[in-house]
């Protein structure tokens, strides 16, 4: 079995309707070239460059009216969507939350584990920071997709928790800052654990002033598929479970390995 998949990449920034619209036309775009699958970056609906109230004050519940916009569009164009939003989670905190959207119904949730007090930001002023193994996976033309968000890709053990309960697709939302070797770190990051893990991942990143762009899809075998570069648009490519099967056959890390991961 195999299906075209997608990563939309843009510049969300603090006008919610143009992020919805960019969205929108992205979605679409995918849609027309054949993909059942897209993720889009994490802070899709709301960016701004410094974690501060503008975050809080402009954060939806998860049944919001961008939550329903692009449930709507999931519904009418048959196609899978992942994206991330700022929650609302009390009167001055939020949950950086990835949605799962799958035949217009939200089939999926990931609150982010390892909040981003690094590189001179501190996303823990205004995110409280979920417990590990929160998420849930969505399932899209038989194969299992685990969510994980921007630095949790830091963390080799978030990946290898959704490969262990599952996953077959990493889809990785991100909104990766640009600073001192950040780009080098994404590219090598996101094939390392496609390599370790024998999975796909599909990385959609924002793209710049708030993101380093670079948003791809790897292989199994940490080939690039598809990638996007620094502008916006998207990147597809066709991933298939027979192709995962015979990496797995090549290179059993998966099986071979001695050590689990425990919670700390």
């Amino acid at each position: 079995m195999s299906f075209i998949t997608a990563v939309a990449q843009y510049a969300p920034n603090d006008n919610k309707e143009e992020n919805l619209n960019s969205i929108e036309a992205l979605v679409r775009e995918a849609h027309k070239k054949g993909a059942r699958l897209i993720v889009l970056p994490e802070y899709a609906i709301y960016t701004v460059s410094t974690m501060d109230d503008r975050f809080v004050e402009n954060a939806e519940l998860l049944g919001g009216p961008s939550v329903t916009k692009i449930a709507s569009l999931s519904l009418e164009l048959n196609v899978a969507i992942v994206f991330g939003i700022n929650e609302k989670a009390s009167e001055d905190r939020i949950h950086n939350t990835l949605i799962g959207i799958e035949k217009g119904e939200v089939s999926a949730l990931y609150r982010k584990v390892h909040l981003y007090d690094a590189f001179g930001y501190r996303e823990s002023d205004k995110v409280i920071a979920a417990e590990p193994n929160n998420g849930s996976l969505l399932s899209v033309e038989g194969m299992n997709i685990g969510m994980q968000t921007c630095y949790d890709l830091r963390f080799p053990e978030v990946t290898r928790a959704l490969v262990d309960s599952g996953a077959d697709i990493i889809a990785l939302p991100a909104e990766w800052i640009p600073g001192p070797l950040k780009e080098y770190h994404w590219n090598t990051l996101i094939r390392a654990r496609a390599i370790e893990n024998t999975v796909f991942i599909l990385a959609a990143d924002q793209s710049a002033p708030n993101g380093v762009g670079n948003s791809a899809i790897i292989d199994p075998m940490g080939i690039t598929l598809a990638s996007v570069g620094e502008n916006s648009g998207v990147a597809l490519a066709e991933l298939s479970n027979e192709r995962l099967g015979n990496v797995r056959k090549i290179n059993p890390a998966l099986t071979l390995r001695r050590y689990k991961v425990v919670g700390k």
